[in-house]
């Protein structure tokens, strides 16, 4: 009876994430049109953290005690950003990709990816190291900030831009949005981990996979109804800020609070997502991520989770 009732409460969760995707995206494109700002950085931003709460909820409530649980939750979800989202998203609909993207986003991502691997190299991603990153957050919020103000968007506002409810409507769907997709989570999340320990599965495997994958549905939710509005920038912005915050906000986070110990294993999973990242950035070489682009990513994401649950 049990396993029956977390499997609906998962296909509950599932739901609220539709509904909560939907919502999240139609308010960041209202905002996006409102002050002229590219739906990029809408993405990165807004929709980011958005779709990023439920990491930040799952690494705050494993902090100290479980902290495998954190580190595989980051790890995880960077690798199936990608592997998962993207694939998934470029099979269905090839997806349009700015110049833009390969100069600035992607080597910030790559980056802060490569700082997460130098601070761990003594074995622990201390509380000092936590708040290293959260500084980081800092530096990047006020780099997306500028960079938004710099390249507004020349848009003609249309008469229904311009009601005076343009704001509270807006503000309304995407404060509306987040909460249905941290509470879809939630239970998706909560639940799928229940039915996973059925297996006997460890803290590590659950987090890099049964709480990774669950934690990255708004992502796949929201950068597939995104991209089949027809804004695929929402949709790769979303990816990109999503794996930045998790390093940067998420693991910032969770380091302050308690501490993370690293196992030599680890780096294994380091050198995947890193992988995954310079997959990322050759598949946008051509301007476009195909739908034979996407289906390799996607392959590949099913190897990893082979991997994972074998190695």
């Amino acid at each position: 009876m049990d396993v029956v009732i977390s499997a609906v409460l998962t296909i509950a969760g599932l739901v609220m994430l539709c509904f909560g995707g939907n919502w999240l995206v139609s308010g960041g494109v209202s905002i996006a049109k409102k002050f002229r700002i590219s739906n990029l950085v809408i993405g990165m931003t807004i929709v980011a953290y958005g779709t990023s709460t439920p990491e930040l909820a799952a690494s705050v409530a494993a902090a100290g005690e479980h902290s495998a649980i954190i580190l595989g939750n980051i790890i995880g979800s960077n690798i199936a950003n990608v592997g998962m989202v993207i694939g998934i998203s470029a099979i269905l609909v090839p997806i349009a990709v700015s110049k833009s993207v390969l100069r600035k986003e992607i080597p910030i991502m790559l980056g802060v990816s490569i700082l997460l691997i130098l601070i761990s190299i003594d074995g622990e991603i201390s509380s000092y190291d936590g708040v290293l990153l959260l500084a980081g957050l800092g530096v990047f919020g006020y780099y997306t900030f500028k960079d938004a103000m710099k390249h507004r968007e020349e848009k003609i506002e249309t008469s229904e831009q311009i009601k005076n409810n343009i704001y509270l409507k807006s503000f309304g769907l995407i404060g509306i949005g987040i909460v249905f997709l941290y509470v879809g989570a939630i239970l998706t999340v909560d639940n799928a981990v229940i039915l996973a320990q059925e297996f006997g599965l460890s803290e590590k495997i659950i987090g890099l996979t049964v709480i990774a994958i669950g934690t990255s549905l708004p992502e796949l939710i929201t950068s597939l109804i995104a991209i089949k509005k027809g804004h695929g920038d929402i949709g790769i912005g979303n990816i990109i800020g999503s794996n930045i915050y998790n390093i940067l906000m998420i693991m910032g986070v969770g380091a302050t609070l308690g501490g993370v110990m690293i196992a030599p294993d680890v780096f294994i999973d380091y050198a995947i997502m890193i992988i995954f990242s310079v997959s990322l950035l050759l598949a946008m070489k051509t301007g476009v991520i195909n739908r034979i682009m996407g289906g390799c990513i996607a392959v590949g994401y099913v190897a990893y989770l082979i991997f994972a649950f074998f190695n």
